[in-house]
C-alpha cells in the first residue's frame, strides 16, 4: 500500500509544478502580446507594405488573448483544486498522526499496565511469604537451626518463582539472618538497617501493608537491577502481630521489564523508528527497548498533568505516554509507559 505521506507530498509537488508552469505560460504569453503590439506599430508605419504583416500580428494578438483566458481559467480551476487537494491531504496526515499518537499512547498504557499487574503479584508474594512458619520462626526463635531451615525454605520458593534474584529475612536490627541463594549472594550478617525499604517495612501498620522501592542496581546482589518489595514479619504471622523484622524480596527487573518493552506489537518497519520505555516518577529511564540509558538517562517527558496523551517534538518525532493506573491494591509508583516514534522515512 502506498505511503499516505508520499501521496500528500506528491500533491504538494504537483500543485507547485502546476502553479509554476501556469506562471511560465503567462510570462511567455505576455511577451508574445508585447511582440504582437510592436509588430502592429511597425506595420502601421510601413503603410500598405505592412498590411499583410498587420494581419499576422492581429492573429498573434488574438491567439495570445485566448491563451491568457485559458491560463486564467486553468489557474482558477486547476490550481484551486490542487490547493484544496493539498489542504485535504494535510488534514488527512494530521488525523493519521493523531491516530498514530493515540495508538502509541494505548501501547504505552498497555506496557505500564502489564508492569503494574506483574508488580501487584510481587506485593502479594511478600505479604504471603512473611507469614510462612519457617520465616516467622527464623526471627521468633533465632538460632542457627531455624536460620538454616528458613534459608532452605526460601531456596525452594526461588526454585519455583524464578522472577526473583533473592529473598532476605532481616531482623529488627537490620541484619540479614537468612537468604534464599547464599551460594550466590553472601549477604548473611550484612546490615541493611539504613535502607529505606527496610525502615519503611518496619513501620507498616499491619501485615496487609507493604513497601515498594524504586528500581536500583543493588551492590549486594552484584549490581543486578531489582524492584524491591518488603513487609514486616510479625509475631505468630498474625496480621496485627508485633514486627520482628522484615521479609525483603528482590524482583529481577531487567529481564522482565525488557520482555515488556521489547514485546510491544509493532511492525518491523515501525520498530526501526520507535523506542519504547518505562520511566519512573522522576522520568528516569528504568527500561528501554534499545537498552540505552537504563538508570542513567533522564527523559524529558511533558505530560501537562495529563495521565495519558501524546505530543510532537520539533524534529518530527511523536512522544506518547501513559501513567501507571495501578492494579488492585497496588497503586503504582507514579511510573509511565513511553513510546517515542519518528515519522516514516
Amino acid at each position: 500500500m502506498s505511503n499516505p505521506l508520499e501521496i500528500v507530498e506528491l500533491t504538494h509537488h504537483v500543485r507547485k509544478l502546476a502553479t509554476g508552469k501556469i506562471s511560465d505560460i503567462n510570462d511567455i504569453n505576455r511577451e508574445t502580446t508585447f511582440l504582437a503590439l510592436n509588430a502592429l506599430i511597425e506595420a502601421a508605419r510601413a503603410g500598405n507594405a505592412g498590411r499583410g504583416f498587420a494581419v499576422v500580428a492581429n492573429q498573434v494578438k488574438h491567439v495570445s488573448a485566448r491563451i491568457g483566458e485559458i491560463t486564467t481559467v486553468l489557474n482558477r480551476e486547476l490550481a484551486g483544486s490542487l490547493t484544496r487537494l493539498t489542504d485535504l491531504g494535510d488534514s488527512m496526515m494530521e488525523r493519521l498522526r493523531s491516530h498514530e499518537g493515540q495508538r502509541c499512547a494505548d501501547l504505552a498504557l498497555n506496557m505500564i499496565d502489564v508492569i503494574d499487574r506483574n508488580l501487584y503479584e510481587r506485593s502479594c508474594d511478600v505479604r504471603w511469604w512473611a507469614t510462612d512458619s519457617a520465616v516467622v520462626n527464623c526471627l521468633a526463635d533465632a538460632n542457627a537451626g531455624t536460620q538454616a531451615y528458613a534459608s532452605r525454605r526460601l531456596s525452594v520458593i526461588l526454585d519455583s518463582y524464578t522472577v526473583y534474584r533473592d529473598l532476605w529475612i532481616v531482623d529488627a536490627s537490620g541484619n540479614v539472618v537468612a537468604n534464599g541463594r547464599p551460594d550466590m549472594y553472601a549477604v548473611h550478617g550484612r546490615n541493611v538497617g539504613e535502607a529505606s525499604w527496610f525502615r519503611d517495612a518496619m513501620k507498616t501498620p499491619s501485615g496487609a501493608d507493604f513497601v515498594a522501592g524504586d528500581i536500583e542496581a543493588l551492590p549486594l546482589l552484584k549490581h543486578a537491577q531489582v524492584a524491591t518489595y518488603a513487609t514486616a514479619i510479625r509475631e505468630n504471622g498474625a496480621v496485627d502481630g508485633k514486627p520482628l523484622g522484615a521479609l525483603v524480596i528482590f524482583f529481577d527487573w531487567a529481564p522482565q521489564a525488557s520482555a515488556v518493552v521489547k514485546g510491544v506489537r509493532l511492525t518491523d518497519e515501525e520498530w526501526r523508528r520507535t523506542r519504547c520505555m518505562i520511566v519512573n516518577a522522576s522520568h528516569r529511564v528504568i527500561a528501554s527497548s534499545d537498552d540505552q540509558g537504563v538508570l542513567d538517562e533522564q527523559f524529558r517527558l511533558t505530560t501537562d498533568g495529563k495521565p495519558t496523551g501524546f505530543y510532537r517534538l520539533t524534529d518530527g518525532r511523536t512522544v506518547s505516554f501513559a501513567a501507571t493506573p495501578g492494579y488492585e491494591s497496588y497503586r503504582g509508583l507514579g511510573w509511565y509507559g513511553v513510546v517515542v516514534q519518528s515519522p516514516p522515512a
